[in-house]
């Protein structure tokens, strides 16, 4: 999708256009003319907008009814949601500027900065694979990260979204890529914001029984034949006849991991068997490894080098032989695990 761009002198072109690709608001500004300029991307359920102010503003917004995160490049930003005391951002902060559910408003002074969008279905979605996490929906409890690393991990996850996917739009416009980059985001602004995500649940007497051999026998075969397409937690649950809690106590009792860890590996597998098979002359690894939702180069040879015991180029560059087998053999392994489960587990 093409980068969609603002650039206004104009106070009420820049209120009107702000109220549409936020939510409504009231501005009031120091200058007679004040310029505006605001860059976006969109990718999948997440928009990344770069913003200039070159003058003095205070806002009113209506809540928002999304995760908006802000970070700072120069300037000051001073916000004050309702209910709480106000705060003031300034050069390389990554806050959290409202919870979805409440209004604010606040100043930007001369201000350069980054807001980052997403809807709170997708925290949810995320939150729901934290183990142990209790029952009802996530809530962020604060603006600021948890800790300075906590912050810089959050700073690293929103530029490298914003000035290495976004900017190519191959990658940006790889389903999976989508998926997966939308799922690091949320899982980035849980680790580092507080947030109800963690709070302590055992598994219940019904989700110890549903996790069984035959819940991850479906699991598995819905993981291998969807593997190629944006799936989560909550589809791999549905289509197991379970809940999400139950799919990740079977995931974690049977084969010491997660659904999510389990389909990056199938994935992984996918993409070792069409580097196999792939014509150097026709394709390259960054192509290959974006089509399994691996956007990140180096991190996609790490692991792939952990597998295979080569780099994925090697691969590419060998002749092409049979296709590996190592994916498929894996799995058949899991479920074979999962068959000498105690009896205890059995139906």
């Amino acid at each position: 999708m093409e980068p969609l761009t603002f650039d206004s002198r104009d106070l009420g072109q820049t209120e009107e256009f702000l109220s549409k690709a936020y939510a409504r608001m009231r501005i009031r500004a120091e200058a007679d003319s004040p310029r505006t300029r605001i860059s976006r991307q969109v990718m999948g359920p997440v928009s990344v907008d770069r913003l200039r102010l070159e003058f003095g503003l205070s806002y009113e917004v209506h809540p928002l009814g999304k995760v908006c995160l802000c970070v700072v490049e120069s300037g000051r930003i001073a916000q004050q949601v309702a209910g709480y005391e106000e705060e003031v951002f300034g050069p390389g902060d990554a806050v959290s500027l409202a919870p979805p559910d409440r209004p604010y408003s606040g100043e930007v002074s001369h201000a350069r900065y980054t807001i980052v969008m997403f809807g709170d279905a997708l925290l949810q979605e995320v939150a729901g694979t934290c183990p142990g996490r209790g029952p009802g929906p996530v809530r962020l409890l604060g603006h600021r990260p948890v800790s300075a690393a906590a912050g810089r991990h959050l700073l690293r996850t929103i530029a490298y979204l914003r000035d290495d996917v976004l900017a190519d739009p191959d990658l940006a416009g790889e389903p999976l890529v989508v998926s997966t980059a939308g799922h690091l985001l949320a899982a980035s602004v849980l680790t580092a914001l507080p947030s109800t995500a963690a709070t302590a649940a055992a598994a219940t007497g019904t989700d110890r029984h549903d996790a069984h051999p035959r819940t991850l026998r479906r699991a598995l075969a819905y993981i291998d034949e969807h593997a190629g397409t944006p799936i989560g937690v909550d589809d791999i649950a549905t289509a197991a006849r379970v809940t999400p809690r139950a799919l990740q106590y079977a995931f974690r009792r049977h084969l010491d991991t997660t659904p999510l860890s389990y389909l990056r590996q199938a994935r992984l597998a996918r993409a070792h068997a069409e580097l196999e098979a792939g014509d150097p002359a026709a394709t390259t690894v960054a192509a290959i490894a974006a089509r399994w939702g691996f956007f990140h180069p180096g991190r996609f040879a790490l692991a792939y080098k952990a597998a295979y015991g080569r780099p994925p180029s090697d691969t590419l560059q060998a002749s092409a032989g049979p296709v590996s087998l190592h994916g498929q053999q894996r799995e058949e392994s899991f479920v074979r695990r999962a068959d000498r489960a105690r009896p205890q587990d059995q139906e």
